[in-house]
């Protein structure tokens, strides 16, 4: 079992954007805004991948994920693109809609 380290996740963030996570549920991690999301890999807390929302920016994008690479890389940590997403309101709970 891989104990996920919510803590540098949030450094990390928090270093590279001034973030704060507004919420982390199992293995995603979501900060201020949703403009993206970060994801623990199953099999190792070395490498992460990001998902950014479906309304972010292409420049905004390219800029948030090389500050998120760095801040990463100097937490011993590989953080990867993996794609996008959309938050639904159904009812009271959210649905994360992978693109």
């Amino acid at each position: 079992m891989i104990i996920r380290d919510l803590e540098k996740v949030r450094a990390s963030i928090k270093e590279a954007t001034d973030l704060d996570v507004a919420y982390a549920y199992d293995d995603l991690v979501f900060p201020e805004h949703a403009a993206f999301m970060i994801e623990f890999d199953a099999e190792t807390d070395k490498k992460l991948y990001c998902y950014f929302h479906v309304d972010c920016l292409a420049d905004s994008k390219t800029e948030i994920l090389d500050q998120l690479t760095q801040s990463f890389k100097k937490r011993g940590c590989k953080l990867f693109p993996k794609g996008m997403f959309s938050l639904n309101q159904k009812g009271e709970e959210i649905e994360i809609r992978f693109v």
